[in-house]
């Protein structure tokens, strides 16, 4: 079973982005293959819950990283074969019966380009299968990547691509060798090609990763199995931010509520989408952000950052506030085992409605241990009242520090919950209300 993040999810962490730049997806989307990039965004939309999956997966890159394999192959080849392997039309089938005078001749002028195109994809599928023969018989007896090298391994031993080992390093050949195999490889064997090519577009999403994991010093993320929701991270940090500043953060049953304040420009949002892309890619078996991180694989998450409102629904930002909280609400009923991250409940309303509304809603989640819950508000008086409700609540805050009469940030969590009221000596620092009083407006 898929983790499931909804579209407002993947957008607040930025997974894709815009035009796919300046993301998450961006820093992995490196394979050397089209099919390798392909399954590589078909992994970032179909995270994983199964803990053994996603050890496999991560323990498979880790591999990979370790043994510091290079991609084999020449990319340009894949181009090739995939428009060969396209071509399945029979009438384009070669036969030797067709290798006529004016044939040769329109060769010599370089006017038949359709045989071209098939002596190409026939060279480059005969380059793609010696070139793996030798990859699959370096891979040791003892490598995770064994089994994947065997059945490689059985499909290349097929009498019927045996000659094609002969050719290794050949630029041309004759029409007639080229029909044969072309008959073999485009029709006969096509499907078995096709297996292969999708192990290799693995091979390709394994290496890249692993590639990133080392040069950004990522670390790979343990799925446990244990009845006691745990998620534990260690020097965790915005994978996309320069100089980012790591936090810790453990969570288990006793307070899987995080109670999150801190004044504007503290950190609280960074922080918060910091903590959900280090599970979307522990999710994925990916590496992560981190020093260390463990934790228990989750069904799904649901994040409300950036909300915003919805015109075209005719809905008010408050109202879009309340109909996602009811959305994640009703998921959290349903699966009973998610990650939640709440940005500011309620701030589409007036002060007192928020209040009571953030205490409510906090309180009820509360009450459900199989899920994570992380949530942020400037509220603080709710976090008293909350203090006597609740029994399984992880009050931390991002700290402001006065220098000189102006507020600076640590991003560094510490426990507790703020006593940060900064906000006039903002205004006052940019002499809005001096302003005012001397009439410059404008």
């Amino acid at each position: 079973m898929s983790f499931i993040a909804d579209k407002q999810t993947i957008d607040d962490l930025n997974i894709f982005g815009r035009h796919g730049r300046n993301c998450v997806y961006a820093l992995f989307n490196r394979t050397m293959t089209r099919g390798g990039s392909l399954l590589l965004e078909d992994m970032f939309r179909s995270p994983l819950s199964d803990s053994d999956e996603i050890n496999a997966r991560s323990g498979m890159i880790r591999y990979f990283q370790e043994q510091k394999i290079e991609f084999p192959f020449r990319n340009e080849i894949f181009d090739i074969i995939d428009n060969y392997l396209s071509n399945v039309d029979t009438r384009t089938q070669l036969a030797a019966e067709n290798n006529t005078l004016k044939r040769k001749v329109n060769n010599m002028l370089g006017a038949d380009t359709e045989y071209e195109q098939l002596h190409k994809g026939v060279l480059a599928t005969i380059e793609f299968l010696c070139t793996l023969q030798d990859v699959v018989k370096e891979i040791k007896p003892d490598s995770p990547y064994r089994p994947t090298a065997d059945k490689m391994a059985e499909i290349l031993e097929d009498a019927r691509i045996a000659n094609v080992y002969g050719e290794r390093g050949r630029k041309k050949l004759a029409y007639e060798k080229t029909a044969d195999y072309d008959r073999v490889l485009r029709y006969q064997f096509r499907d078995e090609l096709k297996k292969l090519l999708s192990h290799i577009f693995l091979m390709d999403v394994y290496i890249t990763i692993a590639k990133v994991a080392t040069e950004r010093d990522f670390c790979f993320a343990k799925a446990i199995e244990s009845d006691r929701k745990t998620i534990k991270m260690e020097g965790v940090y915005h994978p996309l931010l320069k100089k980012a500043i790591s936090n810790d953060i453990d969570i288990n049953p006793e307070n899987n509520v995080i109670f999150l304040t801190g004044a504007n420009m503290a950190g609280k949002s960074t922080f918060m989408k910091t903590f959900s892309i280090a599970v979307f890619l522990a999710h994925m078996g990916f590496p992560v952000p981190a020093k260390s991180m463990t934790f228990t694989a989750s069904r799904g998450m649901f994040t409300t950052i950036n909300l915003s409102d919805n015109i075209n629904m005719g809905y008010s930002h408050f109202y879009a506030e309340v109909m996602r909280v009811k959305k994640v609400a009703q998921e959290v009923g349903h699966a009973r085992d998610l990650i939640v991250v709440f940005d500011e409940l309620f701030r589409g309303t007036n002060v007192k409605d928020a209040y009571d509304a953030t205490v409510a809603v906090t309180e009820a989640f509360a009450a459900n241990k199989n899920c994570v819950f992380i949530i942020s508000t400037h509220i603080l008086e709710a976090a008293e009242e909350l203090k006597h409700r609740c029994d399984n609540m992880n009050y931390i805050y991002l700290p402001t520090v006065m220098k000189d009469g102006v507020p600076t940030y640590t991003y560094k969590i510490a426990k507790g919950i703020t006593e940060d009221r900064h906000g006039m000596i903002i205004i006052r620092n940019e002499h809005i209300l001096d302003i005012l009083a001397e009439g410059k407006i404008g």
